[in-house]
């Protein structure tokens, strides 16, 4: 962000915010702080010492009310504006830039931070129906697990003993394509099923 208001850029954003009409110091930094989307907010040793020194150049004026201190653009602050009207539109596209690229930064952080979260909470259902599957189990009562999981267990069972037959058993190569054939059959049929 200081890049973006670097060489005397935050001094002409300033003149343009009080451009728009007077505010208080915390007001200037709330409307930054809006711009950026509140991904960057200066401080106040940041603003005030940036006014009264724009105050001295005769830039802004300032009224006292209740305690704070309301700023407002001089004639000779609007002149600058004007003076300085490419360098305010390079600032706005520069602000703009920023503000998107920290919008597709957070974008891309909380798109994979939801995947990572996603990830971990099917995981965590997936152990959690597990483990009661296995209490249902080592007690000897019918396991309560839902169809979906029993079918995955059972697919995961059935292809590590598939597996472990082709090993352990001599097949020629007839016999492991007319395997292969039966394995296409049962997943052509359950396509069908989903139909």
């Amino acid at each position: 962000m200081t890049a973006v208001f670097s060489h005397g850029r935050l001094r002409l954003y300033l003149l343009k915010l009080l451009d728009d009409g007077p505010k208080h110091g915390y007001e200037l930094i709330r409307l930054l702080a809006d711009r950026f989307h509140g991904t960057y907010s200066p401080s106040a040793g940041t603003i005030y010492p940036r006014l009264a020194r724009m105050e001295t150049e005769g830039l802004v004026t300032h009224t006292a009310a209740g305690g704070r201190k309301t700023y407002s653009i001089t004639d000779d602050g609007r002149a600058e504006l004007r003076q300085r009207a490419g360098e305010l539109a390079e600032l706005e596209h520069d602000i703009n830039a920023s503000v998107a690229d920290l919008a597709d930064e957070i974008q891309a952080e909380v798109r994979g931070a939801t995947r990572d979260l996603k990830r971990e909470l099917r995981e965590a259902a997936r152990q959690t129906r597990r483990g009661s599957w296995l209490v249902d189990v080592q007690l000897g009562r019918p396991a309560a697990a839902d169809p979906a999981d029993d079918f995955d267990r059972r697919l995961v069972a059935f292809a590590d003993e598939v597996r472990a037959i082709v090993r352990r058993g001599r097949f020629s190569d007839d016999q492991l394509r007319t395997a292969s054939r039966l394995l296409d059959g049962v997943l052509d049929g359950l396509r069908r099923m989903q139909r």
